[in-house]
């Protein structure tokens, strides 16, 4: 009976054990890299999430923040030998352990010290390893002032060079190896090798596809909308970035200078010297109020304040100025004539 009960227990340990694991999202997933990745691959791998997830390139996006976070925890257990095989062994529960237990990596993560390792702290670029990209590709996009405004969508066509497998093998992965051969007593002399491995072919192919960009409300000129890796495939590296440069389109009615809108009124005569009640619609169909009770003089700009552009990332709105052209009759018969020197005279 003692026997029977120990098995029943160590069976639910190992079900709880699984169960656990299966839960886990694995820190290789996370940093997108095989189980068994050299530390080189898992270094590259760190690198452009990183960057890609970095919250100075996703100001304000929660999402990015946890993962920036995801994949900074991911990396300071698997750059660690020691950690990299207790995690493999035991996963997340058995680094716990180790921690409680006073193993080294117990005083926590520090984010900055990990980023700032590869960006700019205590790594020079000679140490740094060098990745070979593909070309971005930039596309200056025309956005609507009313997108630009309330926010929205854009659809276009993408045509890029795909990667396909091709018949045959290639050399890849080459890399110069130096190798020192004895030529006499105490002398040495040094051979640079370069060695390749074999890899399946492969062939560019081109191929099209609709890609969706969401335009933030007020982004402005020169801001970018950025696909990472969806710029030129490169063999043997990573593909460029694909980046949409916003531009803001003309406008019919308002012009776009930074934060604020500007646009022209115009009204008759009569109406610049007695008053008049007017509206304009804005760019999501609100109602201005531009109306005057005073005299209005020819080229009077007036601010309405909060009426402009939306700040990009902000809850604050720039200012609509409103330029009013004054409509002269083009000719007075000698009676109106009259009638004005006797009321302005």
């Amino acid at each position: 009976m003692p026997q029977r009960r120990s098995q029943l227990l160590c069976l639910l340990f190992f079900l709880s054990y699984a169960f656990t694991t299966i839960a886990e999202k694995s820190y290789y997933d996370i940093l997108q890299v095989p189980k068994g990745a050299p530390d080189d691959q898992i270094k590259r791998a760190y690198r452009k999430l990183a960057l890609k997830y970095h919250p100075d390139k996703n100001p304000g996006n929660e999402e990015a923040n946890k993962k920036f976070a995801e994949i900074n925890n991911a990396y300071e257990v698997l750059s660690d030998s020691e950690k990299r095989e207790i995690y493999d062994r035991h996963g997340e529960q058995g680094l716990k352990q180790h921690a409680a237990g006073g193993g080294r990596g117990g005083g926590g993560i520090n984010l900055q010290d990990i980023f700032s390792q590869f960006f700019g702290g205590g790594v020079s670029m000679e140490e740094e390893e060098k990745i070979v990209k593909g070309d971005n590709v930039i596309v200056e996009l025309d956005a609507s002032l009313e997108d630009l405004y309330m926010g929205g969508t854009m659809k276009v066509w993408r045509d890029k060079n795909i990667l396909k497998p091709a018949p045959g093998k290639r050399s890849c992965n080459c890399r110069n190896e130096v190798h020192h051969r004895q030529i006499g007593p105490g002398m040495f002399q040094q051979m640079t090798e370069q060695i390749c491995e074999k890899c399946p072919n492969v062939k560019y192919v081109r191929e099209g596809f609709e890609v969706t960009i969401d335009i933030q409300k007020g982004m402005q000129d020169g801001e970018e909308v950025v696909f990472y890796e969806d710029g030129e495939p490169i063999i043997d590296g990573e593909p460029g970035d694909l980046k949409f440069r916003i531009r803001t389109a003309p406008h019919d009615v308002f012009k776009r200078e930074g934060n604020d809108l500007h646009t022209t009124v115009t009204i008759t005569l009569v109406q610049a010297l007695v008053g008049f009640e007017k509206t304009i619609k804005h760019l999501d169909d609100h109602i201005v109020d531009i109306g005057s009770k005073g005299i209005t003089n020819p080229k009077q700009v007036r601010k309405f304040k909060k009426e402009g552009m939306p700040l990009h990332l902000s809850n604050k709105k720039g200012d609509l100025y409103i330029t009013f052209e004054v409509l002269f009759p083009t000719s007075l018969t000698e009676e109106q004539k009259t009638q004005v020197n006797a009321i302005l005279g």
